[in-house]
């Protein structure tokens, strides 16, 4: 169908993409492709996406920054329901950007999706009462080669939003306690 927006480089990040796909309205309601090969390949996204994955997390649930050191992800991800802020950290060795984030908000009313390339951290906040987040990978999950960041590392600064009534950020006990430095890094070559 085409007619998909695509911003390259965000931030002037190499490679990192947001796309907003083209909505067709009447009065049965919308539809919407997803995904589509062509216009990300026209575009210069060149992913093979091999799994697709769901989530479903509760107001302040903040996930990340994760990442694969020797199996890399490179992800495709749009909230189905509700509401988050997104985050994508460059690793790369090499990258003039190392070390710098990205964030935006992605919903069920903007529709937009943040492709990640493969090299970046991954992290989100739930902003609305409940988010349904999707997302598309490059690479399988190997427990064995999971790392992370920690999501509120002085060397990435990262403004997350502030949650009414200061409500407390929900973590796993493992993203309690990735590293704040930029160690044992970089991943892959921009």
């Amino acid at each position: 169908m085409g007619q998909v927006q695509i911003e390259t480089n965000l931030e002037g990040i190499h490679g990192l993409c947001l796309v907003t796909p083209a909505i067709h309205r009447d009065a049965r309601g919308y539809f919407m492709e997803t995904w589509n090969e062509r216009d990300l390949f026209s575009a210069g996204i060149r992913a093979r996406f091999v799994q697709d994955n769901q989530s479903l997390s509760t107001r302040g649930t903040l996930r990340g920054l994760h990442y694969q050191k020797r199996h890399p992800q490179a992800k495709l991800i749009r909230v189905a329901a509700g509401a988050v802020f997104d985050v994508a950290v460059d690793l790369r060795q090499g990258s003039p950007t190392l070390g710098r984030w990205y964030g935006t908000v992605l919903s069920d009313e903007n529709r937009r999706q943040l492709f990640i390339p493969e090299g970046f951290a991954h992290g989100f906040l739930t902003l609305s009462e409940k988010a349904l987040l999707c997302y598309k990978v490059t690479d399988f999950w190997h427990a064995d080669d999971e790392a992370g960041l920690a999501w509120n590392s002085p060397a990435l600064a990262i403004r997350w939003p502030k949650l009414q009534a200061d409500l407390p950020y929900l973590l796993s006990d493992k993203d309690k306690v990735w590293p704040a430095e930029l160690s044992d890094l970089p991943l892959k070559e921009p």
